[in-house]
């Protein structure tokens, strides 16, 4: 699969992870909110950085502080890409963004595009129906999934596979003013090698790569994935709260399918975060299951005001 069609699927699981926690957004007027004191706000604070493009806010508030501090010095020891590790294609993320960012990307990967894809619609369905198929009996059946996680993946491989089997994917016009755009952010993001994200450091990386998001997101839209509809239209509520465990239920509709799951989430220090996101944080800096807890928070300044009762919406 060529770096431009490898960027576009990627770009689509990412907007369908980032919609796992996606509540009923506030007004457009209204200010951010970065409340995790109560499951259903520390969610909508995620999705706030997220709609954002500021995957590097989402890392900090993803996780307690001592676990992102760990976080950050696994990433710059090229031990750990967390939080990019959950999206598909991850390990090929630099690959896709040196071709990308490449002198002469726009000319080769156009070249390459005509060469293999143009006008290739029938067989590029079929390999999106087929790969669709492959995928969801992969996350059902293996890989280091939780039972919440393979019921929203497979949702989401269905989905999405649904979408690409009629999206135009080998449409000339659109590949050709798809990968100058793609290049250009590609390019703005700054080092993308697998030693450059590490020196750049956590923070640096994402917020370069949360820009960059951006920007595959718009293009996107011109392929009819409109993932600002999916997201915007996205409803949760807590279905259960027994001390420092919740559950919270999430809808949304993906590219026309219809999406519902569960998340399972928790509480450390007053703060609340989503389970799955914690394991495969603490197993990124190799801290084993069922560990020693995190010790308690370190200061933070965006967030002066003592944590408030817990309450269901």
């Amino acid at each position: 699969m060529p770096p431009t069609l490898r960027s576009l699927l990627a770009a689509a699981a990412l907007a369908g992870l980032l919609a796992a926690c996606r509540p009923v957004p506030p007004a457009p007027d209204a200010p951010p909110r970065n409340d995790l004191g109560r499951p259903a706000l520390a969610v909508q604070a995620l999705t706030g950085h997220m709609r954002r493009g500021d995957f590097a806010a989402f890392a900090r508030d993803a996780v307690p502080p001592s676990l992102h501090a760990r976080l950050d010095a696994a990433w710059r020891a090229g031990r750990t890409r967390w939080p990019m590790d959950e999206l598909a294609f991850s390990d090929r993320l630099p690959e896709v963004m040196t071709a990308l960012a490449a002198p002469d990307a726009e000319t080769a990967l156009v070249a390459a595009f005509d060469r293999q894809f143009a006008n290739a619609d029938r067989e590029i369905r079929a390999a999106s129906a087929t790969l669709g198929l492959f995928g969801v009996q992969y996350v059902e059946h293996q890989g280091d999934f939780s039972e919440g996680e393979r019921d929203h993946y497979a949702q989401l491989v269905t989905a999405v596979a649904q979408w690409a089997s009629k999206a135009p994917l080998g449409d000339p016009a659109l590949a050709h003013a798809a990968i100058p755009r793609l290049a250009a952010a590609a390019r703005a993001a700054g080092p993308t090698s697998a030693e450059g994200i590490a020196a750049a450091g956590m923070d640096a990386s994402l917020q370069r790569l949360g820009a960059f998001s951006l920007e595959a997101r718009a293009v996107l839209a011109g392929y009819g994935l409109d993932l600002d509809a999916a997201l915007d239209g996205a409803e949760a509520s807590l279905q259960v709260q027994q001390g420092d465990r919740a559950t919270v239920r999430l809808r949304y509709t993906l590219a026309g399918s219809a999406i519902d799951t569960v998340l399972d989430m928790e509480r450390i220090d007053g703060r609340w975060y989503l389970s799955d996101y914690l394991r495969h944080a603490r197993e990124a800096v190799g801290e084993a299951p069922g560990g020693e807890p995190e010790g308690p928070a370190a200061p933070d300044p965006a967030a002066t005001a003592p944590p408030q009762p817990v309450a269901a919406p």
